[in-house]
């Protein structure tokens, strides 16, 4: 099953009052919110890149320097 943080950062990313988000990651992002698969290497990526373009704090499971 897919960790609850995904699903609420993936929601606050749509639902973001600023947000710059093409077709793709809107696509990408209503995907996982719905998911109950947990997501690829390559699919964590792309969700941390876009919590930071948009000022959101990075998931619970991502590390951070210091």
């Amino acid at each position: 099953m897919a960790d609850h943080s995904v699903k609420l950062a993936a929601l606050s990313l749509l639902n973001h009052p600023e947000s710059t988000l093409n077709y793709k990651s809107g696509q990408f992002l209503g995907g996982i919110a719905f998911s109950d698969q947990p997501l690829t290497e390559r699919q964590e990526r792309w969700l941390s890149d876009l919590l930071r373009k948009h000022g959101l704090p990075p998931l619970s499971s991502e590390k951070t320097d210091g």
